[in-house]
């Protein structure tokens, strides 16, 4: 791809240092002429690439030289949004002019009351927040102001000619919230604090001067009020900020001292910023990414890091669940209202008044109850049926331990088929049409604003509610599979309405599997951009499920580079360790294979090699294929090494840190895991926190799950049936282990082992994966047999000058 306005040689004038590493220069320089020419660079480069620098440097010049206004960047990894802030930062370094740079976090960790608990503990801080901007901006709409902000802002604000509110209502509201307001308590005193700041109003929620309103005054948000007086600009600048790069650590306790949300001050940063960074959820949840809408658009480059993981995290973005908890709060929400009209004639012509000016009549809410109800009939049949039918009945007499101490999946169709599911079929025949399910969100709608217009004491869900029902009515039965998930998760028996309600919590899923269509409509919006990862391999088959094929048919450019390890090729062991496939059928069950005297050849072979593995020098971090596989090689090396031996679990994140916490303190340990683990990637074991790192087998998932069947169904609708089972599992599998190897040498000063354990990972072998390595890992890691493991690691180790065993 020519470069015909040199735009690619300006690089260096935004690079902070003195050299770039190796392939940093040309990664630069193919995101710059892919984004030139409106098109996406596809970028696998390991630890060391810089592939972070190479992102922003990129966009930099892009936006600088004028063919993007701005660039946004997401990450579904903390740690790599601090870094891109870091390498911004770094950027800006000394400029006279630096880019303006934001990151965002979602609303709860901004909101001041939501954050100090001052909400009631029923209620969740998204919807209080909500409810109370409404609430503020009928307070402070314009009943003849001129327009004029009556406060300052720094960045942003409406232009007074398109003011609907009125700024100095707003400004009254912001001070009626104050501790000096008039008959409240000296200044000072109570005053609401978060982030180590201090607001200018009291702790306790404000309710509307009488003077303003008719009837019961209702609550309102003295910051959302203050951004109104500012005409709905931010107090706050990128100044505020380390060398122009503000994060929640600046805006928040700035925001709060001048009493402005800060929510809505990091909406205003975003729109001025040249670098605007934010999660996954920013760019493509559906609930999440209208607050991006404004500057997502074809002037916007974007970089997606940690891109191996759009498919998984993309698809749980776009699927639905709606518990039974919920449902029956919306089918109550219904039910309340009918309560309402039925009290009198008086409160009926109310009701009635009220939901024609929204044009649902109150037989419609009526209908909505009994639609709900039924369903809720429905599934708890649905649910004892599906459970006697797979474990017995013995859990309708109490004995929960009759039921599996795990998630289930209830399919509600065969996955492998495109057909009608069972809920569907069973509200048609009960007379529920598909009007009647499109029906439900403004049915749902109108009820929550009656209730809420009536001041009835309830925070209603049924808008919520009706809008994912309609979505299972209309939505294909070849792209998302309908199921009921049961949660995993034991309640108080005798709080329950059903004995296996002690055990799961129950909702419907709309599971979403084919993202690519959405995928590709998202990127086709966007005028282009960069997305890179570690483990992008296979280049070809990345490119198919995450619709930028489909963007090069339609005649946008797609460049594709894939870089090898830049440090010293001699501080680091690859190895394919040639075993027997470590499969299911193989290695047999591991609680029946736990005695080393009786256990089959196979579980033989590596415990061999998984105990050469763990005397290793150092750290060592050992990948099993699941959870149980983990404990059984724990309890073995346990036994047989003199180290220290970790067995990781599914676990809580507070349980994970501290285990991980434990591995990195002192003297060499042992790890072992499960690759489809959290330990596995985005955690960066840098230093001396890991040397060695084995992965047995291929951890493709289970490959009877009713979403993965209905997956690979999807899939071989859309990219043939021979391709389904690789795009669907083998792949992501593979990407999995590459990331677990991938934790150790992650710097030049680093020395480490990688092994990949099991015949698969060599070339030439039944149902061999080693064609999907990256092109450097196919050429660098070398086959041996597992006799020659521990030779060859006390060789490299005495090259380094540590002892093995």
């Amino acid at each position: 791809m020519a470069d015909a306005d040199g735009l690619a040689d300006h690089w260096p004038d935004y690079f902070p240092f003195e050299e770039p590493y190796e392939n940093q220069a040309d990664a630069i320089e193919s995101a710059i002429q892919a984004g030139r020419a409106n098109g996406y660079l596809a970028m696998e480069g390991p630890c060391g690439t810089g592939k972070t620098m190479a992102a922003l440097a990129a966009g930099a010049v892009l936006v600088r030289h004028g063919t993007y206004e701005r660039m946004v960047v997401v990450t579904p990894v903390k740690q790599q949004l601090q870094q891109f802030v870091a390498d911004l930062r770094a950027m800006n370094a000394g400029r006279e002019e630096p880019l303006r740079g934001v990151s965002l976090v979602g609303k709860r960790d901004l909101c001041p009351y939501g954050r100090e608990g001052v909400f009631p503990d029923d209620v969740g801080t998204h919807d209080r927040c909500e409810d109370l901007r409404e609430s503020t901006a009928r307070l402070v709409e314009s009943e003849g102001g001129d327009g004029e902000a009556v406060a300052t802002a720094a960045v942003g604000g409406a232009d007074a000619d398109d003011a609907w509110w009125d700024p100095q209502l707003a400004s009254n509201l912001a001070k009626h919230a104050r501790p000096d307001a008039p008959g409240q308590r000296s200044l000072g005193e109570d005053a609401l604090s978060t982030a180590g700041a201090t607001s200018p109003y009291r702790r306790e929620q404000p309710t509307a001067p009488e003077s303003m309103v008719e009837g019961d005054p209702p609550l309102y948000c003295p910051f959302e009020a203050d951004w109104y007086a500012r005409n709905r600009g931010s107090p706050v600048d990128f100044a505020a900020g380390d060398r122009g790069v503000l994060t929640p650590e600046e805006y928040l306790p700035a925001a709060v001292e001048r009493g402005t949300c800060p929510h809505r001050v990091m909406g205003v940063l975003l729109e001025a910023a040249d670098v605007v960074i934010g999660n996954y959820n920013h760019l493509f949840d559906p609930d999440s990414r209208p607050l991006l809408a404004s500057i997502l658009d074809e002037d916007t480059f974007v970089v997606v890091d940690e891109a191996h993981r759009l498919e998984e995290r993309v698809r749980d973005l776009l699927s639905d669940r709606v518990g039974r908890a919920t449902l029956k709060r919306a089918r109550n929400d219904c039910a309340t209202l009918l309560t309402r009209a039925r009290q009198s004639r008086d409160h009926r012509a109310q009701v009635d008044e009220l939901l024609a000016s929204r044009e649902v009549p109150l037989a419609a809410v009526e209908r909505a109850r009994d639609f709900y109800d039924d369903v809720l009939e429905w599934l708890d049949d649905r649910v004892a049926t599906y459970l006697d039918s797979e474990f017995g009945r013995a859990w309708r007499a109490g004995e929960t331990g009759a039921l599996p101490d795990r998630q289930v999946e209830v399919p509600l169709r065969d996955p492998a088929a495109v057909e009608t599911d069972d809920l569907t079929e069973w509200a048609e025949a009960a007379g529920y049409t598909g009007d009647l399910w499109r029906s439900l969100s403004t049915v749902g709608a109108a009820v929550e604003e009656v209730i809420d217009e009536l001041g009835l004491a309830r925070t209603p869900v049924c808008a919520a509610v009706g809008v994912v029902v309609g979505r299972w009515w209309e939505r294909d039965h070849a792209s998302y599979l309908r199921e009921i998930e049961l949660d995993y998760s034991p309640a108080d028996e005798h709080g329950v309405e059903e004995p296996w309600q002690a055990q799961y919590t129950a909702g419907l899923v709309l599971f979403e599997c084919m993202p690519g269509e959405t995928l590709r409509e998202i990127f086709d919006g966007l005028g282009g951009g960069v997305l890179m990862s570690a483990t992008l391999e296979p280049l070809d088959v990345f490119a198919e499920v995450a619709g930028l094929s489909a963007l090069r048919s339609g005649g946008r450019p797609v460049v594709e580079r894939s870089y090898g390890l830049s440090f010293p090729p001699e501080n680091r062991a690859s190895w394919l360790v040639d075993a027997t496939p470590f499969t299911a059928r193989n290695r047999g069950d591991p609680d029946e294979n736990a005695d080393p005297e009786t256990w089959n050849r196979t579980r033989d072979e590596y415990a061999h090699a998984l105990r050469t593995l763990a005397r290793s020098p150092g750290n060592v971090l050992l990948a099993m294929p699941n959870y149980r596989e983990a404990r059984w090689a724990g309890e073995y090396l346990a036994d047989v090494v003199e180290k220290p031996v970790l067995v990781d679990e599914s676990s809580s994140n507070e349980a994970t840190e501290q285990l991980k916490r434990r591995f990195f303190d002192g003297e060499g340990k042992v790890l072992v895991t499960s690759t489809r683990g959290t330990l596995t990637e985005g955690v960066d074991y840098d230093g001396d926190k890991l040397h060695c790192c084995g992965v047995v087998g291929v951890p493709l998932v289970n490959i009877g799950s009713p979403r993965v069947r209905a997956v690979r169904r999807a899939y071989a609708d859309a990219f043939g049936a021979d391709r389904a089972f690789e795009y669907a599992l083998t792949v992501p599998a593979v990407r999995r282990a590459r990331q677990a190897i991938g934790r150790v040498v992650r710097g030049p000063g680093e020395v480490g082992v990688r092994a990949l354990v099991g015949r698969r990972y060599a070339p030439g072998e039944r149902h061999s994966v080693h064609t999907y390595l990256s092109p450097a890992e196919r050429e660098e890691f070398l086959r041996l047999t597992p006799e020659f493991l521990s030779g060859k690691l006390a060789e490299f180790w005495d090259e380094h000058g540590r002892p093995f065993g």
